[in-house]
């Protein structure tokens, strides 16, 4: 498999899932996408980003004609994002099993600045829950009680985790409020992106079928 099917592989794997973050859920202005109290969308499965940069495009973010550029040497769009290159884009990524935890920081740091309006929302993918800094943050987070922070596992079975319970279990055994859906089920997903989680961090499970 070559290094640009190996990205189609996880791009189709997230779609869905981003599109209706941004189209339905996350609240981020593209005519000013440093706003402060912007939602915050944290891209941990950056490995994979040809779907992120297609639904920043039809958003706003970047313009159209970029995406044909997708990992040329002069381009904005790498096969990593960049998130000095790119508006819009929180954070680099594509290093597996850093999103969360800087996810969780950014939850806490925006707790302790008093800003009760900015939600937080970190797309991993159930390979990287075997890195043991994912294992800290889902313990501190739900021990801090960031209820404004929201995890979307993408489960496209590219790992084999033999939790009792599935996935969601490893994060309500720590405390966190959890769902399990079809990640290709547009309407459950924001059903699930939307509910209500005051006492603690909520933890979304995407089960879809394509590997990458």
């Amino acid at each position: 498999m070559t290094g640009d099917e190996k990205h189609s592989f996880s791009a189709n794997s997230t779609l869905d899932v981003l599109w209706v973050l941004y189209d339905r859920v996350l609240r981020v202005n593209p005519a000013n996408p440093d706003d402060t109290e912007r939602d915050r969308f944290l891209l941990s499965k950056g490995h994979g980003p040809m779907a992120y940069y297609a639904v920043l495009a039809a958003k706003g973010f970047i313009p159209l004609d970029a995406l044909p550029t997708f990992g040329r040497y002069d381009s904005i769009l790498g096969f990593h994002p960049d998130g000095q290159l790119i508006p819009g884009v929180e954070i680099g990524s594509g290093s597996l099993g850093h999103g969360l935890p800087i996810a969780s920081g950014v939850a806490a740091g925006l707790r302790a600045r008093r800003m009760d309006g900015p939600r937080v929302f970190c797309l991993v993918g159930d390979a990287e829950l075997d890195e043991g800094s994912n294992h800290e943050a889902i313990a501190a987070a739900a021990r801090l009680g960031l209820n404004n922070l929201n995890v979307v596992v993408v489960d496209n079975k590219s790992a084999s985790h033999g939790w009792p319970g599935g996935i969601a279990a490893r994060f309500a055994v720590e405390g966190w409020s959890t769902s399990d859906v079809d990640g290709r089920d547009h309407g459950a997903l924001h059903e699930a992106f939307s509910t209500p989680h005051p006492e603690a961090p909520h933890a979304v499970v995407a089960h879809v079928e394509t590997k990458g």
